[in-house]
Parts: structure tokens; C-alpha cells; sequence
């Protein structure tokens, strides 16, 4: 129980966190209203990206914003819907309908408060950065294609294949053209662009929407709008729960966990290095997004992630404390209960640009060329994964993506293994006469194995090992050997046996502590331990060998122990 409770109390604010909201209320506060100013059009048009519309958005901006912000491990985050997550929703939303996706959003924060108590969040740190560079490629693209129908100003074709439905909508579109939607999308785009370049702390993306509503409402145009919005958030409900469907919907609530937990814990990585001394805290940070999620949907909220591009601007708002993504929160829940009415007549054509202008942004285009020029594996990668998230799914791409990596990394370190023929003791003197020199390098050779003993590099050199030219003796130092599982072990089994067929004596030394298990386990090295063919030491090693070819009469016994071997070379490691 005690145990229990430890792990829980591990993941729940500490007293010190919550005093140092008091600190710099003043910064805080004014960092947050500038991300509340950010973050509305985002809300608004991932909310109707999603599917469930602009009120969703707004919800899960408010409710999960403050409880990601008060329960999470990163003191700078800032929560609410994003485009990534949106990308994973279009499919559940045509699947299984607004109950589908709100139902899936309990399912992953359950799955999240789990990971989290189980301390999964240090494990983000595997993801390699060809795969997170992918995937990030591959979601602003999604993005982009999403926003195309809204930003011609044509109905959204039916269809969860996004570059499907953006073709189809440009079709509808070169049918009936209507300008003024693309060009309020160029508009806003094209301004929110140039502003962050030339003024980055100004949130031109609101000013660039507000001006296209003013500019719609002043001439008339008829252009879709958000249209009507609840003044203030639902009561909170469960009624939403589809039980019936609870089965189909574990998979999907696995990829939006899965999903949820890399963005999340990627951002906090973000807000980490822009910053001078705060460090997040993986776990927490699972927990925080974990409630978030499974109280979100009560409200009529979409699942939530934390955000990268509002996270960057709280930091350099000045934000010190997890006050100023409480008091992001707070404003916006301020504008749902006040100026409702004032959301729903802006035009669907502005939050298609901001969205544009944020998935350019999402791209940072000297980093992926930067990649793509570092090494053939990681450009690999990184192609390989942008191009699944767009004909797959976020999850699928990024497991891809991990898959390759890992087997392009395997081969990188399987090259790195080496089998070396090396001399025996090359630091004694040579005292022999060259007959009995001759008579032990004809009899005895060693090989020293150097990195990992395992699947993906045991057979390359172990095989050679077992072609070894005529000799009397093999002895194996294994001092060097990193890591040994039961691949590599049964590899060096055959190898050893084939030496045995062939009537060569093989000796064994310097296995390290913690190989004897696999090796004992797996019967490699039972009869050579047996036959008192296993050292700790090399030149016991050597002296048992030399002490057997004396014993069979195959050298003299004038030859003395102290002569070196000569090195027999087995072709490329």
C-alpha cells in the first residue's frame, strides 16, 4: 500500500512547484494572455478540423489546458488540441461518429495515467530524431492537405484520405471557383508568415483573423462562417460513452495515448532547452495529459497533447511557472462565456490560413536538410516516416520509422564487429630457435572477438571463424565481447562444434562475468568447461595449450611456453 501511494505522490505536484506560482505573477500572467491571444484560432480550427466542431476546440483549450498545466511535469507546457492529434481523429470521426472520438479520448487517458505509473516516460528518449524530424514533416503536410477545402471555400468532400479529399476539393472548386475564401486564406497565411519574421512575440496570427472578419462583415461577403457557439462550456457528462463499442475503439485509443504521450513529452523537451535551468518531468507529464484527457471529453473536448508552437511562446513570453499556461486557460475560458458571438462570425477561410501558416511553420527546413544530408540511414528514416504519415497513420508511421532505424542501427553496429587473429603473448621474449618457432606457429592460432556477440553480428564472423585454415589449437579470447545473447551464443556453439569435427582442440578465456549465464544456459560451453578448456586468463589459456601439444606428442617438449604465436589472418572481419 505504501508502495502504492509513493508511486501516486511521485506524480502529483509538489509544494515547491505550486509556491513558485507566486514568485512573478506579473510575468506569468502576461505570458499566459499572450498565448490565450495565440492559441484561439488554433483551438477554433482544430476544433472544426477534428470534426466535432469549433466548440470542441475551445473546450478542450480550457479544460484540458488548465489540468495538463496544474497536474503535468513541465512547469512551462501548454496544453490544448493540435494538429497532430487531429490527424489521428479524422478517421475515428468518420468511423465511429463524436461519440467514438470523445470515448476514445477517456480510453487514452487511462492508457496515459497508467504508462505514467508505471514510469514509462523515459523511454522518449529512443525515439531518434530522423523519426521525430519525420513524422513532423509528415503532419504538416496532413495539416495543409486538411485545410484545403475550407481554404477553397467548398463543402469537404466525403473521405478520410486526406490527399484524397484535398484533390477531390480542389476538383469542386476549378468547377465552381469562388475567390474571395482562397484569398482570405492567402491572406492570413501570407501575413501571419511575414509577421513572425518581422515581429515574432506579436500574435499576428489573431490580428490577421480578426482583420478578415471585419473585412467579411464590412463588405457582406458570403463566406462560410464558424456560426453559432454555446456561451460557456457543457455540463460535464459521460453519457457520451459508447460501451457497445468499446472493443473497436481499444486500437484507436491506443494510438491517441500513443500519440498524446510522444507530442506531450517531445514539447516539454522543447520548453526544456529554451530555457535556462527548468527540466520536466517525463512521468508527470504522462499523468498531467493523462487526466487531462479522460476529464476532457466530459466537457464536449477533443483529446489534447502539449503544444509545441504555444509551449515556444509561452516560454518566450516570459513565463516562469505553470501559472501562465493556468492563466492561458482561464482567458480563453473567459472569451467561450463572453464573446461567443464574436467567434461565430469568423470566416472558415481565415482559420484555414492560420492553420497553413502553422503547418509552413512546423517545418523547420535547415533541420531536415541537415538530416538528410548527415547520413543514407537517416534520410532513409526520415523519407520513410514522413511518407507513412501521410498514406498510414501518425502511429503506424512512427512505429515504422522506429522498426528501420533500429535495423539500420543494428547494421551499423554488426559492421563494427570484429574478429581478429591476434599473437599470443607479443610482450615475452623470442628465445627459440626457429624450427620450434615454426613447429608452434604452425599448431596454435587465437582470435580475440571484439563489440557484441549477438543476432545481428554473430553469423558474419563466427562462420569465418569455423573456415579456419589447419591448424591444432584455436584459442578464443572473448574479454572484449559487450553483450552476448542466445544468437550469438548457439553461433559460437556451431562454430566451436565445427572446429571440434575437424579435430581442432579449442580453448576459451576471459569471458566476463555476466556472459556465463547465456553460455551455460544455452549448453555452449558445458563440455569445454568439462575438459578444462575454459580460463579465466589468456595465458592460462596458452599454457593448457601448449601443455596439450606436448601431451600428444605434436611438438617436441624441447619447445618452451614463453614463444610467442604468430597472428593467422582469416580475411575481412
Amino acid at each position: 500500500m505504501s508502495a502504492g501511494w509513493a508511486r501516486l505522490r511521485s506524480v502529483l505536484p509538489a509544494r515547491a512547484e505550486l509556491a513558485a506560482m507566486g514568485r512573478r505573477p506579473r510575468r506569468d500572467l502576461l505570458a499566459g494572455l499572450t498565448v490565450a491571444i495565440v492559441a484561439l484560432p488554433l483551438a477554433l480550427g482544430f476544433g472544426i478540423s477534428s470534426g466535432l466542431g469549433a466548440e470542441a476546440g475551445l473546450a478542450t483549450a480550457v479544460v484540458a489546458g488548465a489540468i495538463a498545466a496544474f497536474f503535468g511535469g513541465s512547469g512551462l507546457q501548454v496544453s490544448g488540441p493540435t494538429g497532430a492529434m487531429t490527424v489521428v481523429l479524422v478517421p475515428i470521426m468518420h468511423a465511429h461518429g463524436a461519440s467514438g472520438v470523445l470515448t476514445v479520448g477517456v480510453l487514452a487517458g487511462l492508457l496515459l495515467i497508467a504508462l505514467a505509473l508505471a514510469r514509462a516516460g523515459r523511454y522518449i528518449a529512443l525515439v531518434p530524431a530522423p523519426v521525430v524530424e519525420g513524422f513532423t514533416l509528415g503532419i504538416a503536410c496532413v495539416i495543409g492537405l486538411q485545410q484545403i477545402p475550407a481554404a477553397l471555400g467548398v463543402p469537404a468532400p466525403a473521405g478520410d484520405k486526406v490527399s484524397v479529399v484535398a484533390w477531390q476539393a480542389l476538383l469542386d472548386f476549378v468547377a465552381d471557383p469562388a475567390w474571395w475564401p482562397p484569398a482570405i486564406a492567402a491572406g492570413v497565411a501570407a501575413l501571419m508568415l511575414a509577421g513572425a519574421r518581422w515581429r515574432p512575440t506579436v500574435p499576428f496570427s489573431l490580428l490577421a483573423v480578426a482583420a478578415a472578419t471585419l473585412a467579411a462583415e464590412l463588405t457582406g461577403l458570403e463566406v462560410a462562417r464558424i456560426g453559432d457557439l454555446p456561451a460557456g462550456l457543457p455540463a460535464p457528462s459521460l453519457a457520451f460513452l459508447d460501451v457497445a463499442a468499446l472493443g473497436s475503439l481499444i486500437a484507436p485509443a491506443v494510438a491517441v495515448a500513443a500519440l498524446a504521450g510522444l507530442e506531450s513529452l517531445l514539447s516539454a523537451a522543447v520548453a526544456d532547452g529554451m530555457s535556462v535551468s527548468h527540466r520536466h518531468d517525463p512521468d508527470r507529464e504522462l499523468f498531467g495529459q493523462g487526466l487531462a484527457n479522460l476529464i476532457t471529453p466530459m466537457f464536449g473536448g477533443v483529446p489534447a497533447t502539449g503544444a509545441i508552437a504555444r509551449t515556444a511562446v509561452n516560454v518566450r513570453s516570459g513565463a516562469h511557472s505553470r501559472l501562465a499556461a493556468l492563466a492561458h486557460a482561464a482567458i480563453l475560458a473567459v472569451i467561450v462565456f463572453t464573446a461567443s458571438g464574436l467567434v461565430a462570425k469568423i470566416p472558415l477561410a481565415a482559420l484555414a490560413g492560420v492553420l497553413l501558416a502553422t503547418a509552413i511553420r512546423m517545418v523547420e527546413v535547415g533541420s531536415v536538410a541537415a538530416m538528410l544530408r548527415s547520413t543514407r540511414g537517416d534520410a532513409v528514416v526520415l523519407v520513410l516516416t514522413a511518407l507513412a504519415t501521410l498514406a498510414l497513420d501518425l502511429v503506424q508511421a512512427v512505429i515504422l520509422g522506429l522498426i528501420v532505424a533500429g535495423a539500420l542501427a543494428l547494421r551499423a553496429i554488426a559492421r563494427d564487429v570484429r574478429l581478429e587473429a591476434m599473437p599470443l603473448r607479443p610482450d615475452l621474449p623470442i628465445d627459440h630457435t626457429d624450427e620450434e618457432h615454426t613447429l608452434l606457429a604452425e599448431h596454435i592460432v587465437a582470435y580475440r572477438l571484439d563489440g557484441p556477440l549477438f543476432f545481428a553480428a554473430a553469423h558474419r564472423f563466427l562462420l569465418q571463424l569455423s573456415e579456419v585454415a589447419a591448424v591444432s589449437v584455436v584459442i578464443l579470447r572473448m574479454s572484449r565481447v559487450t553483450t552476448v545473447d542466445a544468437s550469438g551464443a548457439l553461433v559460437l556453439a556451431d562454430a566451436i562444434e565445427r572446429l571440434q569435427r575437424r579435430g581442432i582442440t579449442v580453448y576459451i578465456s576471459g569471458i566476463r562475468d555476466g556472459h556465463h549465464q547465456p553460455l551455460h544456459a544455452l549448453g555452449v560451453i558445458a563440455r569445454l568447461d568439462q575438459a578444462g578448456h575454459v580460463f579465466a586468463t589468456t595465458p592460462d589459456a596458452i599454457a593448457a595449450a601448449r601443455d596439450h601439444l606436448h601431451h600428444t606428442g605434436i611438438l617436441p617438449t624441447s619447445t618452451r611456453d614463453s614463444t610467442p604465436v604468430r597472428a593467422q589472418p582469416i580475411g575481412e572481419p
